[in-house]
């Protein structure tokens, strides 16, 4: 039997001359950092960055490699890479790139169909996972006790009012 090498991804860009992934890993059991690059060939400012993303990802080829690389960093680079071939600077890209992936509290989530809901539920999670505080995070602290200052007068909400009305 051959042995299965695996690989850890280390850091994933993009090229953008000529076109191509570019990931920076190592092989397991070994010092020595490595570098792959995948041409990105057929893809244009018209393509589907989630196809091409799943497609990189799936590859026979590459697939070993990219186990490391969630899916979304691949669509991002491959929307950075849209953005290129479309005219658009890096920086212009990025900040599209931002804006689609930040949730807009104002926005009705009723209106949306399935696959932009499944969009902002990924958002959510990603921030949720990013934010929150891991047992092992360095500032990670067990029972937190907050002292709210109690000299201040308390604020009251509307609807904790007595009112005269029944309801």
């Amino acid at each position: 039997g051959r042995t299965v090498m695996t690989y850890s991804a280390k850091k994933c860009g993009v090229r953008f001359q000529p076109p191509s992934i570019v990931l920076i890993y190592k092989e397991d059991g070994q010092d020595k950092t490595r570098q792959r690059i995948m041409p990105v060939r057929n893809f244009s400012k018209f393509s589907d960055c989630s196809l091409a993303a799943e497609q990189l990802k799936n590859n026979l080829r590459h697939k070993a490699y990219l186990k490391g690389v969630s899916l979304h960093q691949l669509q991002k680079l491959y929307r950075l890479l849209k953005g290129h071939l479309g005219g658009e600077s890096l920086a212009e890209s990025l900040e599209k790139f931002r804006q689609e992936e930040t949730i807009d509290p104002e926005e009705d989530l009723n209106k949306l169909d399935d696959k932009e809901l499944e969009k902002r539920k990924r958002i959510m999670d990603e921030l949720f996972e990013k934010n929150r505080k891991k047992k092992d995070d360095p500032d990670f602290v067990y029972d937190v006790e907050v002292e709210f200052p109690q000299d201040e007068p308390l604020e009251s909400c509307g609807w904790d009012v007595e009112s005269e009305e029944e309801i």
